[in-house]
């Protein structure tokens, strides 16, 4: 319900004339540690700026310059950054913070909107006061409501300027705080850096190192790391991407909805009719015998009929047709016992009191989720959004995704196959699964083996990416560069996972020129790069795209014994269909080999074996994964 804007336009004189922003402060940026406390507490994020725009945007957040003009000043101050933010606002609620504020409470956002919403406020803003002192008003540490625009556009047009002014004429609450440091701006070079020396640090926007995050799993070793182990280290590291943007409702389709859809209105908007019939009160039913009432007009669908109903009479009414006045109860025309022109009989247990009648708000109330953030829009959800009259709505940004092959060996389609190479493969099925999950994609082709193309590689991916995917050079032949180049980029580990197919598994951070990207290192082999995309890169990549989309396992019979040691989880390719008996069956393809991609290609459906168990025995049930569906 409410979105965030750090309020960045100042000149930054007294700063060198660097934007405050964008000052180093404990090895980032100030706006990067008001991001990291400002991110946990609001849905999406905009940076308020007229320079350095780009700078800016590599935050991965909107950036809006001002949008009035101002031919006595150039930079209008933070209200012109704020009446930008309340135009380009998707919820009902914008929080409003500066750049320069590295501090600022963790419990923000919660206690401005509780006092805004306990005092029906327009506006609520932070307070700090000292014993025996006076308040002292922090206004741009601000919640507004979005729809008040109107009176901050009019005040600035009148030539206002005071941050305090601009909502006299509207309510407004003051919330104090305790903490006077946390609201306090940083205006000098020599207050930053005696700042920087003394202050305790903001929180990290991410984990301080994939091993502190590996620590937590008891008996850690990458050499023989459990399946279920390596996906909650992923799980726990790998960090959301929070861009929002607004779509119309027909390109939404497979979008991962960023904010809960509030339903503006009660679904269905009246009571009305579920069957066509007649409208009539359930107290003129008859306890024994029959009854004939007298049908006071007809009431079609879209058509209210306007009439209060008497004892003794009825209402033609169709599907969907709001209840008449004094109506709780529909008769379906076939339970009539006989009808005319002007009457309709009926018999007692016909129906009961309230039969048929659809309520106000049975489906949806005005207020309540229609549709839940993290969800993955199917087109049902398009009807529903419809029903309610959105035209747009939030979505996650397109997560963007580089991924390439690496080794001397891979030949790409076109080219002529000297002896000992392969056509690359694998840079197919991943644009396949990618494309699935809705990603942008930055196909990188084929990287040859050497460190220094993998490094250009690499750079080049995470300065365009969310995250890279790579296939080959991560299995224990592979050359020692690998690692180095890896490992020289960022906070990467190399993983032997207890899994067949796909025992070799790279995860991580890599950074370059300021960004950054996880990394996926995948096995060569055609079908652990499937098994290892499914099982690992694809939950954390649906997690950095803010969607809810757990792995669909279902279970079905095994039709002949699977043999298996305890001790590792494995994936078999299988054959699902109906058994005699109409239940789901399983069927292995035959060879399991990992290099086998055809048997990837007839199977309908993974068998997944996990590390405690052992044989499997004819009729025995076990768990698969359909690619059917499957984002």
């Amino acid at each position: 319900m409410i979105s965030g804007l750090v309020l960045a336009g100042g000149r930054g004189s007294r700063m060198g004339n660097v934007d405050k922003g964008l000052q180093p402060f404990r090895s980032s940026t100030m706006v990067e540690h008001v991001l990291a406390r400002l991110r946990p507490q609001v849905g999406p994020v905009a940076i308020s700026a007229n320079r350095n725009l780009d700078t800016y945007r590599a935050f991965d957040v909107m950036v809006l310059p001002d949008e009035i003009a101002d031919g006595l000043e150039p930079f209008p101050g933070p209200l012109a950054g704020l009446e930008a933010g309340l135009r380009h606002c998707a919820t009902p609620y914008l929080l409003a913070v500066p750049c320069d504020s590295p501090f600022l409470p963790s419990d923000l956002a919660a206690r401005l909107s509780a006092a805004l919403q306990e005092a029906d406020a327009d506006v609520a803003y932070a307070a700090t006061q000292e014993p025996g002192m006076r308040a002292q008003p922090h206004p741009v540490f601000c919640l507004v409501r979005v729809d008040r625009l109107p009176a901050l556009s009019s005040y600035l047009s009148e030539g206002g300027r005071r941050v305090d002014g601009w909502y006299r004429d509207l309510k407004a609450v003051e919330v104090i705080f305790d903490d006077a440091d946390a609201f306090r701006n940083i205006n000098t070079l020599d207050e930053l850096r005696g700042l920087d020396a003394s202050s305790p640090p903001a929180p990290p926007p991410f984990p301080a190192s994939l091993a502190q995050v590996a620590s937590c799993i008891n008996g850690y070793d990458p050499d023989a790391l459990r399946v279920q182990d390596a996906q909650r280290i992923i799980r726990d590291f790998v960090q959301p991407v929070r861009a929002v943007e607004m779509v119309a409702l027909r390109t939404a389709l497979g979008r991962v909805l960023a904010r809960d859809l509030v339903s503006p209105i009660d679904v269905p908007a009246h009571d009305n009719s579920a069957m066509d019939g007649y409208a009539l009160r359930g107290a003129d039913l008859p306890p024994e015998g029959t009854v004939t009432l007298r049908v006071a007009g007809i009431a079609y669908a879209g058509k209210p009929l306007d009439i209060a109903i008497r004892p003794g009479e009825c209402v033609r009414i169709m599907t969907g047709g709001v209840m008449p006045a004094g109506c709780d109860s529909v008769l379906p025309q076939e339970f009539a016992d006989s009808t005319t022109d002007d009457t309709v009989t009926l018999r007692a247990g016909a129906i009961r009191p309230g039969d048929n009648r659809r309520l106000a708000g049975e489906d949806l109330k005005a207020g309540s989720a229609a549709l839940k953030a993290g969800r993955i829009i199917r087109p049902a959800d398009l009807g529903l959004c419809a029903s309610l009259g959105f035209a747009e709505i939030p979505v996650q940004r397109r997560l963007r995704v580089a991924f390439f092959s690496t080794g001397d060996e891979l030949r790409s389609i076109g080219q002529a196959l000297d002896a000992g190479c392969v056509y690359d493969s694998n840079r197919y099925t991943i644009y396949g699964m990618l494309t699935r999950l809705g990603c942008e994609i930055i196909d990188m082709g084929v990287v040859g083996d050497s460190p220094e193309a993998l490094e250009e590689a690499l750079r080049t991916a995470c300065e365009n990416a969310d995250a890279i995917i790579t296939s080959g050079g991560v299995s224990v032949g592979a050359a020692d560069y690998t690692k180095q180049v890896m490992g020289q980029l960022g906070d990467v580990t190399f993983w032997k996972i207890g899994m067949r197919p796909g025992r070799p598994l790279a995860f991580g951070r890599v950074s370059s020129n300021g960004r950054s990207a996880f990394l996926f290192g995948l096995p060569g082999n055609p079908v652990a790069v499937m098994v290892s995309f499914y099982f690992f890169a694809r939950e954390a990549l649906l997690q950095m795209m803010g969607a809810e989309a757990p792995l669909p396992l279902l279970r079905a019979r095994s039709n002949s014994p699977i043999r298996k040691k305890p001790g590792r989880t494995e994936y078999q390719r299988g054959i699902v269909a109906r058994g005699d008996d109409g239940e789901p069956e399983v069927r292995i393809t035959g060879s399991q080999g990992s290099g086998i991609l055809r048997s990837m290609s007839e199977a309908n459906c993974m068998v997944v074996l996990h590390d405690g168990q052992g044989n499997v025995a004819a009729g025995e049930m076990v768990d698969i994964l359909p690619f059917e569906g499957l984002f």
